[in-house]
């Protein structure tokens, strides 16, 4: 290893931390150190490039990670009969949409999945509800998962993705009288320890995928961040249908 590969190797690897300097002789650390000191003086782009080399590497890893996890996960992800589904329950292509209610973002895609659904004819799109905008979030999705019990689970889902403003309690009642719900079992329905531990169990399992924000959607065995819109989808969709055809 020799010029500037040698030195953006050296740069990396004191970011990267003890572990990977301890690869070095004692020697070939000094060397390292001394032989930065002088390049940086003369390029300090080589420092701009040790760091973007490092970023590249970790976003390969936590691809990788997030693959073997989708793999290992898939049945919980995509095949669990207690889950709500929007699109065609025979379809073909199966994607799953890790969401939060008071999510903005969450909104947005609402709007571009249903729109999107309208085309696609032959899409399953699994609904996983995982609270981590805090406490009202986590009040909004045990009063949707409490929903379950009086089958209207995609009906209030809609209905409170349409809400103009926060989820507070007056905007959880307005939304479930709209589709018909019955408040007073609800309120009742909601303290049952298994609405919680289902919610828990979504959370658990976003943990698992090293999800960390919502929107997040699964598909194959990729995970795609943030709010698609409609040409985002339809790649995502064709990709994947096409890979399945290869198998």
């Amino acid at each position: 290893m020799t010029g500037r590969r040698f030195l953006l190797a050296g740069a990396a690897g004191l970011f990267a931390g003890p572990a990977f300097a301890q690869g070095f002789t004692p020697a070939q650390r000094a060397e390292i150190i001394e032989r930065l000191r002088r390049a940086l003086r003369d390029d300090p782009s080589i420092l701009r490039e040790a760091v973007e080399a490092m970023q590249a590497a970790e976003e390969r890893e936590r691809t990788t990670s997030q693959r073997e996890a989708i793999i290992a996960n898939r049945a919980a992800i995509f095949e669990d009969p207690a889950d709500a589904s929007k699109g065609n329950p025979r379809g073909d292509v199966v994607m799953a949409e890790f969401f939060d209610l008071r999510c903005p973002y969450c909104r947005r895609l609402h709007s571009e999945m249903d729109a999107f659904l309208r085309r696609e004819r032959n899409l399953r799109v699994v609904l996983k509800d995982i609270p981590i905008l805090g406490p009202a979030s986590m009040a909004a999705s045990r009063a949707l998962e409490a929903s379950r019990r009086q089958g209207k689970y995609v009906e209030y889902y809609d209905s409170l993705m349409r809400v103009r403003g926060d989820l507070d309690a007056a905007a959880l009642r307005t939304a479930a009288d709209r589709v018909g719900l019955d408040w007073a079992r609800l309120e009742q329905d909601i303290e049952d320890p298994a609405v919680r531990e289902r919610i828990e169990a979504n959370l658990r399992l976003a943990r698992n995928l090293r999800i960390d924000g919502t929107p997040a959607l699964v598909i194959g065995e990729t995970l795609v961040p943030g709010a698609g819109d409609q040409p985002t989808l339809e790649r995502m969709v064709a990709e994947q249908r096409q890979a399945q055809r290869r198998r």
